[in-house]
């Protein structure tokens, strides 16, 4: 009989079940003998109270008299929680997933028709999710450690992995660290292992098992893979290995290490027994330290899912030592014994043997220092007696000076040979007088210092205006206002004033002011020293520096140069230093004077090695000593014969057909080839067409003799650098490379011993210090002359005193009381700027040549001359570049010449204004007629009319310039000259 409870009326009361059949009269009722009882069910709490938006949390609901009733509700929100399971106390139902996303939901219960209340709250949240798996990897048996990172991975009760894999599911425990971390053995990718599953694997699917969260059922943002197991052979045939105590046990197998990228790695255990043991592992073995045991015992290797019994292991313990073995021992170490005595004295032989070898290595070293030494002794008196023959017929008015024109064009215009400025103006047609007249009226504007600033500010700012324009603009009106050297210094200040001001504002480094020539004020600077330096170039500071440049070529030209490389024996420069022993001579020839063949011979130092163009050129430096470098014949115009008695005559040359070719190397003819000896008798002749000696197909010859010419040789101006070493260029027809003295390194068939290798040929580096020795004093001279105030009676030029106090004033005005930026200014304006720029190119001061090895040690002296106007400190090592190291010793001396010299010249009475411009104006009416102003004006003018409208524009806005109309004049000018263009 099923029936329906009523309502209670009273308080719960407890009592039997009455059954009435009929009617209830005594007779006709049935008792129980239970008692059923009336009870009010109540909720205390619920766990756990949040659960992930996809349901699936089984929620525990605790209370009293929970398992009273037939059946129970629970609702959260307006969704039903399925019910699971109830005790007495206790419901459980699984959670539902939310239809109203994330958030907070009210939880009701109800049994049967009781309603009961609570303040249970149960929270949805976002479903768990799963960033990355660490490692990505297991092996086929599974059961290797993972960590999963996410978020919300707490509220996962029971988390479980899962793989699929050929249709079959396998599924792994998983244990929750915190929020973001779970744990998880990795499932088993088969549930039997099958030993031919050698292969990688990747499964069919992977994923988790999170409540009721669907979307990582399947995770695809792994490439979670299966590396196959590890397999071990057995430790022996029988099963059994017999070791010793202490002997490590090597488990031989397959796949140990899975090669995995990252750091994991699978994690073994090797029990002996029950003991675990130390292990090591690589790819194919095993290596087991095993505990102190003795006896047999089982080893198993447990790794992942997999548990292996390779065998056991039957350790047996070592016996005592016998008598002959203890004997045998004792005579073993008493032999040892004599051995070590004996090693011992011999040790002692050799080292007393080793200390005479460095007695003797000592005194060998000692006399190579005293021979360097005496060496340099030598070559520095040789030099001087040298330079002694040299500067005898050169009193000072002898040193071959460039005038002033020339000079100052190499300085402002360098490599532009013929420039407008040193012509008269020309004008096609017949509009010369009204192009005059207009440039006439440019000449006003020029020289209105509120329309020259703006123009020069106004060029500046325009962003095609390149670095080259900027030289050029300033050359071009330096040498428009040569004649008006007071207008022009005055300009400069004012632009030098604004830089200084541009460069503070733009918060630059102080110390970069002046660095570079970026802009038109710091070339006119340039060029303002270049007009006031030459004075004092030709009567002081021109001496020391033609001194060292005669001193350097002589130096260089005793030793052998190679004619292609520009190697040299003696070099300041590392890179044009000859890395090899050559094997030289040097002889004195005769040369016949070409101006009368009856006087006596003139005698030339020339040495065996010598190529037949170098021969040439070191007669013509004796013969035309005293000759401006322009003036004399080109060595390459001019034939060297060799004289045996009066009528045999041999034309030598760089090549002809005697020249020796190895493979596809041609080597140039030199004196030791054609066997000249010692005061043979030579002459110079204009060059002839024909010769016995040259080859009959002469016009091969000859293409190649004058490629070679035009290749290795420049017949133009003095001074175009011949300093660039020449290319090896093959002969075009055969393919033949020309080399000297020695192979260019960057051909790979020269023997060994060639060239040497890098290590040895670094000793040959000591060359450097014999050359520096000898040029010491010349190089002290000149940086003496530079540096000092006071000058052979001869005064400090006013232009150094007056741009100095300039800066000074300029570092005061700005509040700059670092000496060492006051210091930079000084340097980046005259050392840095000018006198380096006459160093490196002594063809811009003095007619001469300068040759590539010349350029290359004059370019080590300028750098030496850079370094000691620096104030940072030169740290140097062994790595340091060798043109640093060379002069490290002398820079510190001449820093403190140069701030010795910069103090002198503070401390001198200040310049006034009148003193300054009437030497300024002294200047200008001395060289006013070098330049053409007009042809200067006209190049200017090109600026102006490819800027015009940004002229007009700056001058229109500009106060000044609108008061003096100067926009109008301008445009007046651009009309004039249109008119004739």
């Amino acid at each position: 009989i099923v029936c329906e409870m009523g309502q209670a009326d009273s308080d719960p009361i407890s009592g039997p079940a009455l059954l009435c059949i009929g009617e209830c009269k005594p007779e006709f009722v049935a008792k129980s003998a239970q008692h059923y009882t009336f009870v009010n069910p109540s909720v205390s709490s619920l766990s756990p109270s949040r659960g992930p938006e996809s349901g699936g949390t089984m929620v525990t609901i605790t209370g009293h008299f929970l398992g009273a009733g037939s059946s129970v509700s629970v609702l959260l929100g307006n969704q039903t929680c399925e019910f699971y399971g109830r005790s007495v106390n206790e419901i459980v139902c699984v959670s539902a997933p939310s239809t109203h996303g994330l958030g907070t939901v009210h939880v009701s219960v109800g049994v049967d028709r009781a309603h009961i209340e609570s303040m249970l709250q149960f929270e949805y949240i976002d479903d768990p999710k799963v960033q990355r798996i660490e490692p990505d990897w297991s092996i086929a048996s599974g059961h290797t450690p993972l960590t999963v990172i996410g978020s919300n991975l707490d509220v996962v009760q029971e988390p479980r992995i899962r793989v699929k894999y050929n249709g079959k599911e396998s599924v792994n425990v998983c244990k929750v660290v915190n929020t973001t971390t779970l744990t998880c053995l990795a499932p088993s990718l088969t549930s039997e292992y099958r030993p031919g599953l050698d292969a990688v694997e990747r499964p069919d699917e992977f994923g988790f098992i999170f409540n009721n969260v669907q979307s990582l059922l399947i995770y695809n943002d792994t490439k979670f893979i299966y590396y196959p197991n590890p397999t071990f052979e057995l430790l022996s045939a029988s099963g059994i290995l017999d070791q010793k105590p202490g002997s490590p046990i090597i488990l031989k197998g397959k796949n140990l290490c899975p090669p995995a990228s990252g750091g994991a790695k699978l994690n073994y255990t090797v029990l002996i027994g029950e003991t675990p043991c130390a292990v090591t592992v690589s790819e194919t073995q095993l290596l087991c330290e095993p505990p102190n045991l003795t006896g047999q015992h089982k080893v198993m290797v447990h790794v992942g899912g997999i548990v292996f019994s390779p065998g056991s292991v039957n350790v047996i313990s070592d016996s005592l030592l016998t008598l002959p073995a203890i004997v045998s021992i004792a005579a073993g170490g008493s032999l040892l014994l004599i051995i070590v005595i004996i090693v011992l004295i011999a040790y002692k032989r050799k080292s007393r043997e080793n200390d005479l070898t460095l007695k003797r290595l000592q005194m060998q070293m000692d006399n190579l220092e005293s021979r360097v030494a005496l060496e340099c002794k030598e070559a520095f008196a040789e030099l001087q007696t040298d330079i002694n023959e040299l500067t005898s017929d050169l009193d000072r008015s002898g040193i071959p000076y460039l005038d002033y024109r020339t000079y100052a064009m190499r300085v402002l215009f360098p490599g532009i040979e013929d420039h407008p400025v040193l012509r008269e103006l020309e004008v096609q047609g017949n509009g010369q007088l009204n192009v005059e007249k207009a440039l006439k009226l440019f000449a006003q504007l020029i020289n209105n210092k509120v329309f020259l600033l703006t123009f020069i500010r106004t060029l500046e700012m325009q962003r095609s205006f390149s670095m080259r324009d900027r030289g050029n603009v300033a050359s071009l009106i330096m040498t428009g206002l040569q004649g008006k050297l007071e207008y022009a210094t005055d300009v400069l200040k004012q632009l030098l004033s604004d830089l200084i001001e541009k460069n503070l504002e733009n918060k630059n480094h102080p110390k970069l002011l002046l660095r570079r020539t970026e802009s038109v004020a710091e070339k006119m600077l340039t060029n303002w020293f270049a007009f006031l330096l030459h004075k004092f170039l030709k009567e002081c500071a021109g001496e020391p520096l033609f001194m060292l440049y005669c001193a350097i070529k002589q130096q260089m030209e005793k030793g052998p140069i190679d004619a292609i490389t520009g190697e040299a024996r003696y070099s300041l420069s590392e890179d044009k230093l000859i890395r090899q022993q050559i094997e030289y001579k040097t002889l004195i020839l005769n040369c016949v004077n070409p101006d009368n063949e009856n006087s006596p011979e003139i005698p030339v130092k020339v040495l065996n090695c010598d190529t037949i163009t170098q021969v040439k050129e070191k007669i013509l430096d004796a013969v035309y000593k005293n000759v401006p470098y322009s003036q004399r014949p080109r060595a390459v115009d001019m034939d060297l014969e060799w004289r045996q008695g009066r009528i045999a005559r041999v034309v030598l040359q760089d090549e002809d057909i005697t020249t020796k070719i190895e493979g596809d190397w041609k080597r140039l003819n030199t004196l030791i080839h054609y066997q000249v000896s010692d005061r043979s008798v030579v002459a110079l002749v204009p060059k002839q067409t024909s010769s016995y000696n040259i080859p009959t197909s002469a016009s091969i010859s000859r293409t190649s003799i004058s490629r070679y010419d035009s290749t290795f040789r420049y017949t133009g101006s003095p001074d175009s650098l011949r300093s660039r070493a020449p290319m090896i260029t093959p002969d075009l027809e055969s393919g033949v490379k020309v080399w000297h003295l020695v192979k260019n390194h960057d051909h790979g068939d020269q023997k060994e011993g060639d060239r040497g290798s890098k290590m040895v040929s670094e000793i040959y580096l000591t060359r450097l210090l014999a050359t520096k020795g000898t040029l010491q004093k010349f190089v002290d001279d000149l940086f003496e002359t530079l540096f000092s105030t006071v000058h052979r009676g001869s005064a400090l030029p006013l232009a150094i005193k007056y741009m100095f106090d300039f800066l000074d004033e300029q570092a005061d005005k700005h509040g700059i009381h670092d000496t060492d930026v006051r210091h930079t200014w000084k340097s980046n304006c005259l050392p840095l700027r000018f006198w380096v720029n006459v160093i490196k190119n002594p063809q811009f001061v003095f007619d001469i040549h300068k040759g590539s090895i010349t350029d290359a040690c004059l370019s080590v002296v300028a750098q030496t001359f850079m370094d000691s106007c620096s104030t940072s400190e030169h740290r140097l090592g062994k790595d340091s570049p060798s043109n640093k190291l060379l002069y490290a010793k002398d820079i510190p001396s001449y820093k403190s010449w140069v701030e010795r010299y910069y103090a002198d010249i503070a401390k001198l009475p200040a310049i006034s204004d009148q003193d300054m411009n009437a030497y300024l104006a002294e200047q200008s009416r001395l060289h006013s007629a070098d330049f053409n102003m007009l042809s200067a004006l006209n190049e200017i003018y090109s600026y102006v009319s490819k800027y015009s409208e940004e002229i007009i524009g700056a001058l229109e806005q500009d106060e000044q310039a609108r008061r003096q109309r100067l926009a109008y004049k301008v445009e007046q000018l651009i009309g004039a000259m249109s008119l004739e263009s």
